[in-house]
């Protein structure tokens, strides 16, 4: 086969999102070094705004039906185009099998969608490859197995530590038509991954890292006078912790003049309860969802950085987060939590703050930073060298080239 311009299905939770940038930057990046790739979610985009990197993807974008109901006839059309394959019976009873383990609606939704996807994909097709190790995974897997391809995937974070072993080892099994390969973006993953493998070559450890010829170089700070400006962005969910940030704020000493900014979707009601109850709602804005030039421009006017990670109480958790990599980008000092992946990126004490969760040990750190301007600068110099020597995206995207490449027999 001539593989030179084989073409790559890429499967996406949805596309495109303002929250995953760091796929964004993957794909384009893949695309500028010759990838021929075509895009297949299963949802459709929610977001009202788009990241200028969105729009320098090429790809061709197709959306496989969200919910079985509302394309019956396309999913009729899926199960019948491949119903004389002989894969479509194996990766039948590969479903079933799964399906006697985990009895929802989303299972049947993911074997549907791997039908339309099955019978959809172009002839000229090598190879999948999904992001994130669960639902994606999953519908890719049911179509590989189907079209008897090979498939690879990516892991993050969610997809990693809410998924039930017995999946995710399946998935690492060549018995099970598990993945050609598992890129994952933290160490502290890999380790997780590698034990499920049935070969620790299986799983790669590939960061994302961060193109900087997509951000402005940093600006030149300086102590000031003013209100101390404390930035936050992620989504408004428990794995943020952005309640006992809160909180923390709530415990500020008088003394320190201060305003939060939050940029990120969700629902902020309870939130903006809560600081309304704390008296402290006249000092905090939030931006809601924001593209990455207005996110940009929020961090090169901020002091500090403020990502208050924690474990969710389904096991969710981040992983290594691409927007402290981004501050770091814009010389803005930065204040997190020892979670996951998160000190792989940040040595406590000298590439910024690394704090307990716990509402007192945030007030404690901010306080302190607020205080001491010039610590700020240097935790700041610090990370914007360690971004540059350790996390840029050239070499861990040259890895993944290579995955991809022996994927699809190049």
């Amino acid at each position: 086969m001539n593989t030179k311009h084989a073409r790559l299905a890429v499967v996406v939770k949805g596309w495109p999102r303002l929250s995953e940038t760091f796929i964004a930057q993957e794909l384009v990046a893949l695309e500028e070094m010759g990838h021929d790739l075509e895009i297949w979610s299963l949802r459709f985009p929610t977001d009202k705004k788009r990241h200028p990197l969105h729009d320098r993807l090429k790809a061709k974008v197709n959306y496989l039906p969200e919910y079985l109901y509302q394309e019956p006839l396309r999913v009729l059309r899926g199960i019948g185009r491949n119903i004389l394959r002989g894969g479509f019976w194996k990766a039948t009873a590969v479903w079933l099998w799964d399906l006697m383990r985990d009895r929802t609606t989303n299972r049947g939704r993911r074997f549907g969608q791997a039908c339309v996807l099955g019978a959809e994909l172009p002839p000229e097709t090598a190879a999948l490859y999904a992001h994130f190790m669960h639902t994606p995974a999953s519908v890719t897997r049911y179509a590989a197995i189907m079209r008897g391809m090979d498939w690879g995937v990516s892991a993050h974070a969610k997809d990693i530590w809410t998924s039930p072993e017995w999946e995710k080892r399946e998935k690492l099994q060549a018995s099970t038509y598990g993945a050609e390969f598992l890129a994952t973006c933290t160490g502290f993953g890999a380790e997780h991954l590698k034990g499920l493998a049935d070969r620790r070559d299986r799983v790669e450890l590939i960061y994302h890292g961060l193109d900087l010829a997509r951000f402005p170089a940093p600006p030149e700070r300086t102590i000031t006078d003013g209100p101390l400006r404390l930035l936050s962005v992620g989504r408004l969910v428990e794995k943020k912790g952005f309640d006992n940030l809160i909180a923390a704020l709530g415990q500020l000493p008088e003394t320190l003049d201060w305003h939060w900014q939050h940029i990120g979707g969700g629902n902020g009601d309870t939130l903006k309860a809560y600081a309304r109850d704390l008296g402290i709602d006249h000092r905090i804005t939030w931006s809601g969802a924001c593209d990455q030039p207005e996110v940009i421009e929020a961090m090169r006017a901020s002091d500090i950085f403020v990502l208050p990670s924690r474990i969710a109480k389904d096991g969710d958790r981040d992983g290594l987060p691409n927007v402290l990599m981004e501050a770091a980008s814009q010389k803005l000092c930065i204040l997190s939590t020892p979670v996951s992946a998160i000190p792989e990126f940040i040595d406590t004490g000298v590439h910024g703050i690394l704090s307990d969760d716990a509402p007192e040990a945030l007030a404690a750190a901010m306080t302190d930073l607020g205080n001491n301007p010039q610590k700020r600068l240097s935790l700041a110099e610090a990370a914007y060298e360690r971004l540059t020597n350790h996390f840029l995206m050239g070499p861990h995207i040259k890895a993944l080239d290579a995955r991809l490449k022996a994927l699809i027999g190049e």
